[in-house]
């Protein structure tokens, strides 16, 4: 359950150094793992995206 609140908060915005204090990492460097799951996630998002965009044909005046 942390890794996943870590996780959310640095999805939500919240800054990695107060993610680092509301989780007592002594280093940024531990904190900053967070941020490759996030990546990975934003990567796979970008991927599901462009998948359902491929699917999409548009004609003149109509959605097929």
């Amino acid at each position: 359950m942390r890794h996943s609140y870590a996780t959310h908060l640095i999805e939500a915005g919240v800054d990695l150094l107060e993610v680092q204090k509301i989780l007592g990492h002594h280093s940024v460097i531990t904190t900053s793992r967070y941020t490759h799951l996030t990546e990975q996630r934003k990567e796979s998002a970008e991927e599901y995206i462009n998948d359902l965009m491929n699917q999409i044909k548009v004609g003149w005046n109509r959605v097929v």
